[in-house]
Parts: C-alpha cells; structure tokens; sequence
C-alpha cells in the first residue's frame, strides 16, 4: 500500500502549524519588525549588529523591561499602573540615600528601596480596592506624588555615590557567562513571571480576574487580594528598577533616568499583546517588544537623529497596538456608527 503525497506531507505540516500557534501571530508580527529595525539599521551602520553594541541595547531596556514584564501582570489583572517610573526614581533616590546614612552598606540601601517599593505597592491597591477608585486615575496620582516625595527628599538633586562600592559597580558592570549582570536580572525575573502566569493556579486566576472579573468572584477567588498583590509586585519590581537606576548612573536619581519609563512599559505590554481591558497577554510578546523599541531607540541614536524622534515612535506605536487590539476585538470604534 502507497503512501500519497499529502500523507507523508500532512504531519509536518500539522507540526508546523502548531510551532505557529505555540508562537502566536503576534509575537510573528514583533519579530518581523525586530527583523526589519535590526536589518535597517544594520545596513546603515556597520557597527549596529557588533555584539558589543548587542549588548548595549541589552543593557538599555534592563529597567524599562523589569518594568514591562509587571504592568503585564497588572494588565492581564484588568488594572494599569502610570506610576511604575515615578516608583523607580523614589526607590532610587532612598537606596542611595540608605546607602550613604548606614556606613556605604549596599544591603541596607537595596533593603530600603525594596520596602518603599512594599508599601508604595500596598498604597497604590488600597486606594484603588478600597477606596473604588480607577487604576488610571490612582496611578497617574501616584505619578506626580512619588515624584514630588523624591524630590523633596533629595531637593531636586542627585544623592550620593555609590561606584566606590563593590556590589554596586558588579550590579552595572558586571558580567555573568558573557552577559551584563543587568540583563540576567531580567532574564530572570521574566522567567519567574512567565511561569506564575502560565503553570500556577496563581496566574490562571489573575487571567480569569482580568477576563471576567465577575465570574472570577463568584468562583470564589479573592479579587482584593489578587489585585493588590499585582500593584505590590509592580511595586518592588520597580524598586529593583530604581536600585538598578542608582548603580546605572552611580547615585540617586529622583527623575533623570525614571521619567517616560511609565510610557515604556505600558507601549511595550500593548504591543506584546496585552489587552487593556484585561485577560490576555504574555511575557513573550511583552519581552519581544522591549527588544523591538530598544533596537529602535539604539538605532535612532546612532544614526544621529533627534531624540526627540523617540517620543513620537514610542506614542505612535502604542496607539498602533491599540488600534490593533480595537480591530481583533471586533468592538465599535467610539463615535462610528456600528
């Protein structure tokens, strides 16, 4: 008995299809942008795709990353933190200013950022769970008043220095395996992240929260909780981001280095996928992004051309991806007859 063509042909097509799916049509869609961005410029810079500059841009998106892969869980959660890079620029300013107090103890520092970043957390989902108010309102709130607190405990200025200590300088220049310490930071924490949304009860009931928050209450799961939990996380996620900033630029920065990176994350969960209603989304799109506007912004700046340009990419793609989102949705663009 023969085998036709489209027998022997059928399973690899099948598995083919399903490689496809595994990857989804819109991770495909990020990494043929990467593919292009990194092509153009490539062929605009000889420099462009040298390992050193590689690691370059890896190093770049570190924070705005970190950053990224949270607000994804706070998406997915059906909730949107503006308040992530204020968040950072506070944490950054108290670990050095730690640091500096308690004798140049670094685990002192990092300890203070990390508890600002617990009960800025807690702070953020209080007044958001409790006191009914909406995430993009308590956030944006947050935004300004973070900021002001680290300016007025800094006064508007850089605090301390912290490249004269050892585990400072090895967290923004050290190498692990060939790779700045920075990016295996974030390699991990995505990871840690990827698999709470994907193989734990945990993440299952943060997508059913965000899909469907009223089934999600009455199959029991405890909404409260879960939603403040996700403000917490992004919270001393963003700590880290602010302890990461400190050793980055050797002191404390109330808002340089901090300041957009709100824009960033959110541009970057949008485009990786998240939707803004809540329930879907991924830490692959999520990570593809960030590698997808760190390879424009890389490419923007070698080629000399205003960083200005920057700002417009970052608002263009954000409204793209949710024009994106609107159009799989199905759902009435507002203000068009249906």
């Amino acid at each position: 008995m023969t085998t036709s063509t489209a027998e022997r042909t059928a399973p690899a097509a099948r598995r083919a299809g399903g490689a496809l799916a595994a990857v989804g049509g819109q991770n495909l869609s990020l990494i043929a942008a990467l593919a292009v961005v990194l092509a153009l410029f490539g062929s605009l810079n000889d420099n462009y795709l040298s390992w050193t500059n590689v690691q370059v841009i890896a190093e770049a998106v570190t924070i705005t990353g970190l950053l990224a892969v949270v607000q994804t869980v706070v998406i997915i959660c059906g909730g949107l933190d503006i308040s992530v890079g204020s968040q950072a620029g506070l944490a950054s300013v108290v670990s050095a200013m730690a640091f500096t107090s308690a004798g140049s103890s670094p685990l002192v520092g990092m300890a203070a950022a990390i508890g600002v970043g617990v009960v800025v957390g807690v702070l953020n989902g209080a007044v958001i769970v409790y006191g009914r108010v909406n995430a993009t309102i308590a956030t944006l709130a947050g935004l300004a008043a973070y900021k002001g607190v680290a300016q007025l405990i800094s006064n508007g200025a850089a605090q301390g220095y912290v490249l004269n200590d050892a585990v400072f300088v090895f967290l923004s220049r050290g190498k692990i395996a060939g790779l700045p310490v920075m990016v295996w930071i974030l390699i991990v924490a995505a990871a840690a992240v990827h698999v709470l949304l994907k193989y734990t009860d945990i993440g299952r009931n943060i997508y059913a929260i965000g899909g469907n928050p009223t089934a999600a209450r009455l199959a029991g799961i405890n909404l409260n909780k879960y939603l403040i939990s996700a403000y917490v996380l992004a919270a001393v996620v963003a700590a880290v981001a602010g302890i990461l900033l400190t050793a980055r630029t050797g002191s404390g920065q109330p808002v340089s280095g901090s300041e957009g990176l709100e824009l960033k994350s959110i541009t970057a969960a949008a485009l990786g996928g998240c939707a803004l209603k809540g329930g879907k989304g991924g830490i692959g799109g999520t990570l593809l992004a960030v590698a997808l506007l760190g390879a424009l912004e890389n490419g923007l700046t070698v080629q000399g051309i205003n960083s200005f340009w920057q700002n417009v990419a970052q608002g263009s793609l954000l409204v793209v991806a949710v024009v994106i989102q609107q159009r799989r949705s199905g759902e009435r663009a507002v203000g068009l007859p249906g």
